[in-house]
């Protein structure tokens, strides 16, 4: 791996004026700085991961949905390919500059595939209440490996990132199976009054891949017609992000890792490697 060559590629994609732009609204689409054979590593990986799901993985649609989507997390370890795809790409240089961090820690990998015709919506929501982790210096990257039009793809509210936690709910049935009832503020009902809200969001085609903050509100619809889409998300840390172990099974979940990291501890620890130090 070449570093000076993936720093010269994310020079050319990544402008100062972009990283402004992802400070300010909290998702950004970088276009083509993936490789063909680095879209074609991540496609094997995703068929690999469909063949042999983990014991993590579950089907996110109802069973009378005419396609499905299928999830699948923290798999970096046991799929070689998402492994090299996540520790040789330009990644976690764009991590580092979209954080503003020194370094840069993995998180744990996400895949979300919609089969042609599925019509399950992700719903509007923010990431980190689900999570285990406190601190603002965090990204997730959104790659697709298939054209995903502007219809299918996720969307952002802009500037959501620097307002308050918002209740996170369950995606099927609008449970609080996190935070208890009452004590994070709702979701506004983005989809009754969209014109109220700055919505942006972008097509997307293979070596294009989207940015986001884990606290930007967002969503997707489902996958009208004949398309398939097969995205890969992944998710870094940098220097504030510290542990914070909850009361209730976190989205993924890390079993034991409270009694390996005490609540305040920075992430350091074999699940989340450092990618840039």
């Amino acid at each position: 791996m070449d570093k000076l060559a993936l720093q010269q590629r994310v020079n050319d994609r990544l402008t100062p004026q972009m990283v402004a732009d992802f400070q300010r609204d909290g998702a950004l689409c970088i276009r083509q700085l993936l490789t063909p054979d680095e879209v074609e590593l991540l496609r094997d990986g995703i068929e690999a991961n469909l063949a042999a799901p983990s014991p993590r993985a579950k089907i996110a649609s109802r069973p009378d949905d005419p396609g499905r989507f299928f999830e699948d997390f923290c798999n970096w370890q046991e799929i070689a390919q998402f492994q090299r795809f996540i520790f040789e790409s330009p990644l976690a240089q764009v991590a580092q500059r979209l954080m503003g961090s020194d370094s840069v820690r993995l998180y744990h990998d996400h895949l979300l595939v919609k089969e042609p015709g599925t019509r399950q919506r992700t719903p509007w929501h923010q990431d980190q209440p689900y999570y285990n982790i406190d601190g603002r210096q965090n990204v997730s990257m959104w790659i697709p490996v298939d054209p995903v039009p502007r219809a299918s793809t996720l969307e952002f509210v802009a500037g959501s990132h620097l307002g308050p936690w918002l209740m996170p709910r369950s995606f099927m049935d609008q449970q609080a199976k996190w935070f208890p009832e009452g004590s994070l503020a709702d979701l506004p009902d983005i989809d009754g009054a969209r014109e109220r809200f700055n919505i942006i969001g972008w097509d997307i085609a293979p070596g294009d891949f989207v940015c986001f903050h884990m606290l930007t509100l967002h969503a997707a619809a489902g996958m009208d017609g004949g398309g398939r889409r097969r995205v890969f998300s992944v998710r870094f840390l940098g220097d504030d992000v510290r542990h914070a172990p909850r009361p209730w099974r976190t989205s993924p979940d890390f079993p034991g890792l409270a009694d390996a990291l005490p609540a305040g501890a920075p992430m350091a620890h074999p699940l989340f490697p450092l990618l840039i130090d």
